[in-house]
């Protein structure tokens, strides 16, 4: 009985190990593809949809109202700066500016004639008492002066000197209330002579001055250089004020505008590099960001961005619905894995797979940077020459047996079947069953 049961339980062990080394046997390997982990340079690229503007536009819009009497360009017409492009009917203005023209040269000449003129008559009068007041003081003064002589000598009598001292004193006093009189006449007469021809000349001026502006604004002129792309009436039709009369693009460059997240504008500034691609063209047209607007949009919380781009033969045209691609950020010597190997947990956290040299993946933590396209960049995890799973990697758990897919072996034939010598790998599993 004892060889008995020694005899089961080694059937027993010997059946177990069998089954152990089945189990180990039968291990699922799968076919992956992996990607090195490499050293580029890499850029952040945000695209967006954008609209055409020109660089600069101006619709003309007329001061007053009146009928056109000629346009000198025509839709299409290249322009300058200052160009004459239409003329309205004007001949009541320029009769107008005429009438106070005459008037502003009248008032002038009389200005002129006021400040060379003698002085008034009052002031003629006062000038004629102050010299003869001076008159009849010199000559009170001499009388004096030989009368203080004879009295001297004893031929004279006092009596007489004194009173030819009372004359010389009436004869000053005469003399300076005429000279106060004088002086009062002409700093004050004079002075408001001057001033009311003064402003009879400032005020014809004025009136002349607005004249010539009301006839200037029948001469429509360009704001800018550009080309007149809008010109709605025709010569005889009514221009009315406040309405467009012409419309004026400077198309030598075109400006994309468009509106993108506030999270993609915070990498952007002003002469980062860009393309547009725009329908007709085969090659994308190169720009340069030139606003990143500072503040958002209110209605859509977005921030609008402008990508310029130079339009010499003005092919593209202002309305046009362009893509843009917008350099926003490049790393020189970055690691760079394909996009498709990274996992994404419902946290946020990433991972990838690492196909290791025991034939296992391995599941490994990552911090990405920046993405550009197909590609992305790992700032911690991974280093050079690191092989991560880009194919097959979701959904495979944590140290799977993994067999590397490579151009020289494919997993399916022409066929869509499994290639020959290959039905394992193929099926993940083993011939054991």
């Amino acid at each position: 009985m004892r060889l008995a049961a020694l005899a089961v339980l080694t059937a027993l062990l010997l059946t177990a190990a069998a089954c152990s080394s089945k189990k180990e046997d039968t291990e699922p390997t799968v076919t992956v593809q992996v990607s090195p982990v490499e050293k580029q340079t890499i850029q952040h690229t945000v695209t967006t949809q954008a609209i055409l503007f020109p660089k600069q536009q101006a619709a003309i819009v007329p001061k007053i109202t009146a009928p056109v009497q000629k346009f000198l360009v025509k839709r299409g017409s290249p322009v300058r700066e200052g160009q004459l492009l239409a003329v309205l009917e004007n001949r009541d203005l320029s009769a107008a500016a005429q009438d106070t023209k005459g008037a502003y040269e009248q008032a002038q000449a009389s200005y002129e004639t006021t400040t060379a003129a003698s002085l008034p008559e009052e002031i003629q009068k006062a000038e004629a008492d102050t010299q003869q007041a001076q008159q009849a003081l010199n000559a009170q003064e001499k009388v004096f002066e030989s009368r203080q002589l004879l009295f001297d000598q004893g031929a004279l009598p006092r009596k007489e000197l004194d009173q030819s001292r009372v004359d010389v004193t009436q004869a000053r006093n005469q003399y300076a209330i005429a000279k106060k009189h004088l002086d009062s006449l002409l700093a004050i007469g004079k002075a408001q002579e001057l001033k009311a021809a003064a402003g009879q000349l400032q005020s014809a001026k004025g009136k002349y001055m607005g004249a010539e502006a009301q006839l200037s604004y029948s001469e429509i002129r360009s704001p800018i250089t550009g080309v007149i792309t809008d010109r709605p009436l025709y010569p005889g039709e009514m221009a009315a004020a406040g309405t467009p009369l012409l419309t004026v693009m400077d198309l030598s460059s075109v400006i994309a505008k468009a509106h993108i997240p506030q999270s993609e504008a915070a990498t952007l500034k002003p002469g980062d590099a860009g393309t547009m691609t725009v329908p007709g063209f085969e090659k994308p047209i190169q720009g340069k960001v030139t606003v990143v607007s500072p503040a958002l949009d209110p209605n859509s919380t977005t921030v609008e961005i402008w990508l310029e781009a130079r339009n010499p033969k003005h092919d593209l045209k202002p309305g046009t619905s362009v893509q843009l691609a917008l350099t926003a950020q490049t790393v020189n010597g970055a690691l760079v894995i394909p996009l498709n190997s990274v996992l994404t947990a419902p946290d946020g956290a990433t991972t990838v797979l690492l196909a290791g040299s025991d034939g296992r993946a391995h599941q490994k933590a990552v911090k990405l940077g920046i993405r550009n396209g197909d590609d992305v960049q790992v700032v911690e995890g991974l280093s050079e020459n690191d092989k991560v799973v880009s194919n097959g990697a979701y959904g495979l758990p944590d140290k799977t047996k993994i067999k590397i897919q490579t151009p020289e072996s494919p997993a399916e034939g022409e066929n869509g079947k499994p290639a020959a010598g290959d039905a394992k790998s193929a099926t993940g599993g083993s011939d054991d069953k």
